[in-house]
């Protein structure tokens, strides 16, 4: 061996000798420090296999009965919480901060404790520890949200969580509709309204609120004026304490929640979950990552997605039977990057909004050609690395390029899922080249949970939701009248297992609409099957109309090929059974639009440049190429629009808490906008 180095390199000078040896110590090092591909468990061409009766279940999934457990331990969303304190031998569970301070944390113990003793206070104010008591919870994400859902589970009670977006006249609804006597709220503003509605004759049989924060006396007052006793929370608790009973833990088959989804036309819907839909929900995950990712007592998640949804209340679960922390965001989301850098998470769980506003940003800071080339080269670099199963954050491209996003969601990110609405292709593959941790798709509903597919790991593919989740069965079933049949392997989304929900709370018609005699849910929603086995969603069955000619028309479909417009923020598209076309009603990217149009030559605000013909004219144009690129017909491409500067919201009644559009709403709001655009043109 001496031999032939001295042959080879007796030859060349010291320096040289030196740089060839530092060059092969350094791909040495580099060989061996490369991580190695994580290889998927799954043939990713056959990720789904048939079953009897035209369903299909995952192809990791052995037996064809759906998961219910995960955890002997933990079949009750009790004893989820329970097992959690256990495997973290009383290790730190809920975090919390104010403004520039680190995170204070309770311990497992301290937050099972309170609720045992809210839950006795509870008891001793003339609850139940039975399912028919339901129990308000009126608050944003914050310790003591899970404090007293925890304490409803300790003493077999159940949940009924009200969304602070929903609005006055839907939280007079669901109060009446659950026969709610006692709530749980967070901030004397929302105290107030709930006096109000009982001063009002609203909701006579409101009796008890436990408020969170301080507050004055004359509030005390003038709840006690209206029949109401006000509770500080502290007091409650203490109350508890001193008439402390046993824990009363629920069954599996017990009701757990009833969470009402926010629907996009008349009055909310209770769906009605048991701790068994969530457990077996919460398992599925588990069981579909346990190859890749199993949250221990050193992860951490952040909050700050509505706890009143059921996805958050997934994601919160499976951190708690692993014993892992949840800290809480300061209440504002436009802190939510200041939280995640002292946070630190490891666990992250998004919807696609917020994703599209961090790859938006991105894209717009790289302003010169060479930035960005230098980008795409960076994502096409990394992505190629993901193909192959390598998935890391320690790369030369994410020390020079990616760093800075890595360290904006606080650096540690292990794991990340996104679901709630559609993602696109092109972000969800910035992402997983970028953020160096696999990057999940998630897709379901209320009424199933919250999940029923997932994407397999090692499929770094998008355009898909993944496959059937372990707790489910999925089938697709003919939808005659929009052309879609099972042969095809296309139809109406149907789920089936141990996470459908058992129907909505006192409307036996509601429930019939989406559960049929067999137990199958109807989601609305219009999947294909692809040749891989993975669920596309290619639809949506509801908010479909007749143009005048006999088309059929799903405006969501529409709208989700053109929010790929990049000067789109948001569109609505409109059309009825008396009309031949479309026409859209378009919310420009504020961020996106200058640069839009400079190459057209003009200038302006936003508001100006709504009302510029030229721009309208551009933005049409790029729509209708979009929406030929995306297979849209031509009776579903919009024949114009109008540009409008304020953005579909909560706060001003246009979209629902889970960011839907209010359709109606829409075409209330912009009726006259929508008689001039079909003026303006001949149909």
């Amino acid at each position: 061996m001496l031999f032939i180095f001295n042959f080879l390199f007796s030859p060349l000078p010291t320096p040289a000798l030196v740089c060839i040896l530092t060059f092969g110590v350094a791909i040495f090092l580099w060989l061996v420090s490369r991580p190695q591909p994580v290889l998927p468990l799954v043939d990713l061409n056959n990720q789904s296999v048939g079953i009897e009766g035209g369903a299909r279940k995952g192809a990791s999934q052995k037996s064809n009965e759906p998961l219910s457990y995960y955890y002997s331990d933990a079949k009750t969303m009790y004893e989820v919480f329970q097992r959690g304190l256990a495997v973290s031998d009383n290790g730190p569970c809920l975090g919390y901060r104010k403004p520039n301070q680190p995170y204070r944390w309770l311990s497992y113990k301290q937050v099972s404790d309170r609720a045992e003793y809210l839950g006795s206070c509870l008891l001793h104010k003339g609850h139940k520890p039975s399912q028919d008591q339901f129990i308000g919870i009126f608050a944003q994400n914050r310790p003591e949200w899970i404090i007293s859902e925890l304490a409803c589970y300790t003493y077999s009670m159940v949940a009924v969580p009200l969304y602070d977006t929903l609005g006055a006249e839907a939280i007079v609804y669901i109060v009446n509709r659950a026969d709610i006597t006692t709530v749980i709220c967070d901030t004397p503003q929302k105290a107030s309204m709930l006096i109000e509605n009982v001063e009002k004759g609203l909701t006579p049989g409101l009796k008890v609120i436990i408020l969170m924060d301080p507050f004055e006396d004359d509030m005390k007052q003038r709840a006690e004026k209206s029949g109401i006793e006000l509770l500080s929370l502290f007091d409650a608790e203490n109350l508890g304490k001193e008439n402390f009973r046993k824990p009363v833990p629920p069954k599996p088959e017990d009701l757990s929640i009833i969470c009402f989804t926010s629907g996009t036309t008349g009055d909310p819907k209770g769906a009605m979950l048991t701790h068994q839909n969530i457990v077996s929900n919460v398992s599925s995950f588990l069981k579909c990552m346990e190859h890749v990712f199993k949250p221990t007592p050193d992860d951490v998640t952040i909050s700050y997605l509505p706890l009143a949804h059921m996805f958050e209340r997934v994601v919160q679960a499976v951190v708690y039977s692993c014993g892992a922390r949840v800290g809480f965001f300061q209440g504002d989301i436009r802190m939510l990057p200041d939280d995640m850098k002292t946070l630190k998470p490891t666990v992250f769980p998004v919807v696609p909004r917020l994703l599209n506003r961090i790859y938006d940003k991105v894209q717009n800071e790289a302003k010169t050609p060479l930035k960005k080339f230098l980008l795409n080269l960076a994502i096409s670099s990394k992505f190629s690395e993901v193909k192959k199963g390598i998935i890391r954050r320690d790369s030369l491209w994410d020390k020079f390029i990616f760093s800075k996003i890595q360290d904006n969601l606080g650096g540690r990110v292990n794991f990340m899922v996104t679901g709630a609405a559609p993602i696109s292709s092109p972000v969800l593959t910035f992402l997983r080249a970028a953020l160096g941790c696999p990057v999940f798709e998630a897709y379901g509903q209320t009424e199933c949970t919250a999940g029923c597919t997932f994407t397999s790991p090692g499929d770094w593919t998008s355009g898909h939701v993944g496959v059937p989740l372990p707790c489910n069965h999925v089938k697709l079933q003919d939808v005659p009248d929009m052309n879609y049949f099972s042969v095809n392997n296309e139809g109406e989304i149907c789920i089936k297992g141990s996470n459908v929900f058992k129907g909505y709370l006192k409307d036996p018609e509601k429930t019939k609409e989406a559960l049929d005699e067999d137990g199958w849910l109807h989601t609305g929603d219009i999947g294909r099957w692809l040749p891989n086995g993975t669920l596309k969603i290619i639809d949506r069955k509801k908010n479909i109309f007749k143009l005048a000619q006999g088309e059929y028309i799903a405006p969501e479909k529409i709208e989700n090929i053109y929010i790929r417009s990049r000067p789109v923020l948001q569109i609505f598209v409109h059309g009825d059974s008396l009309r031949s076309s479309l026409v859209g009603v378009v919310i420009p990217d504020p961020d996106v639009l200058p640069s839009f149009v400079a190459k057209l030559g003009v200038k302006g605000s936003l508001e100006e440049l709504c009302q510029n013909q030229v721009v309208k004219e551009a933005i049409l144009e790029d729509l209708q190429k979009i929406g030929r690129d995306g297979g849209l017909k031509s009776f579903e491409q919009v024949k114009t629009v109008f540009l409008h500067p304020e953005p579909f919201s909560i706060e001003n009644g246009l979209l629902t808490p889970t960011l839907k559009a209010k359709r109606a709403e829409l075409s209330k709001y912009f009726r006259n906008q929508i008689d001039s655009l079909y003026e303006s043109i001949q149909e």
